[in-house]
């Protein structure tokens, strides 16, 4: 297994472009935002497990304001569970992605880690992300976004698999310390095909002078490149020459699906609007 930890108050990457491939498949890009604009601290973080052999990919990323507190813990607490993902990753997919969602579940609205959250200046947005088979589910806290790129679905303008939710996070002011928490999930069956898995924090659809809000240009950075971590780089570079203040974590994937995807009764893989 291939894995990785990082948050922004260790290593903050301003002026400073970083591209690398965490396994064979997952790319991950961050750039601290620009010095020039006014930019001196990081707050994002990221967890990345893989396991080619095993055939999924565990991604989170965080997106943490006032300090990078939260964000250090929610990695840290998920590294201590790191068994007990683990044990849910191996099971048969028809009842993994309702299991993931509980242990996500029971491990923030745990006591001890409410704790925790108490004692930590600031809140993270945090959205997690696990692909097995065919599969990709997504568990949402607040306005990191994840998307999914395929043909058949670029055809019908779908692009988002989750959308920005604000006012929602883990920390200080944690929507987890209420009588009822604020989540979004969900579950896609992936496309016969190449379908491309992309994650991002705010800095990038907020820089300005860009069109990347709509993630159908941040998708056409990866048109005519010869790698995903070429696509990475041109998206990183671009938002550090229009001189973007926030910093941006990226982490961006390839998966070949073989296996037939659901269509239409009639046949038919495309849907009239």
């Amino acid at each position: 297994m291939n894995k990785l930890s990082w948050v922004g108050s260790k290593k903050n990457f301003l002026d400073e472009i970083s591209v690398m491939n965490v396994g064979e498949k997952v790319v991950l890009g961050r750039f601290g935002g620009n010095s020039t604009a006014g930019q001196y601290k990081n707050e994002d973080g990221c967890l990345i497990w893989c396991d080619e052999n095993k055939d999924w990919e565990f991604v989170i990323i965080l997106d943490a304001h006032c300090t990078a507190e939260s964000a250090e813990l929610v990695i840290s607490t998920m590294e201590k569970n790191e068994h007990r993902f683990l044990d849910v990753f191996s099971f048969p997919v028809k009842e993994l992605f309702a299991s993931l969602n509980d242990l996500v579940l029971d491990i923030f609205q745990s006591e001890s880690f409410i704790e925790e959250c108490e004692n930590v200046q600031g809140e993270t947005a945090c959205l997690f992300a696990f692909r097995k088979e065919k599969y990709l589910w997504w568990f949402s806290i607040g306005d990191c976004l994840l998307l999914l790129h395929h043909p058949e679905l670029e055809r019908l303008g779908e692009y988002h698999q989750n959308h920005r939710s604000f006012f929602e996070w883990v920390g200080k002011e944690s929507t987890f310390n209420k009588e009822v928490p604020s989540y979004s999930m969900g579950v896609k069956e992936l496309r016969t095909g190449e379908n491309h898995i992309f994650m991002t924090t705010d800095g990038l659809v907020e820089c300005p002078n860009t069109l990347y809000s709509d993630a159908k240009y941040i998708y056409r950075m990866f048109q005519d490149v010869d790698t995903n971590a070429v696509g990475v780089r041109k998206l990183l570079e671009d938002i550090q020459s229009k001189n973007v203040l926030d910093s941006t974590t990226v982490v961006s994937w390839v998966i070949q699906n073989d296996i037939d995807a659901t269509i239409p009764s009639d046949g038919k893989n495309t849907v009239k609007r």
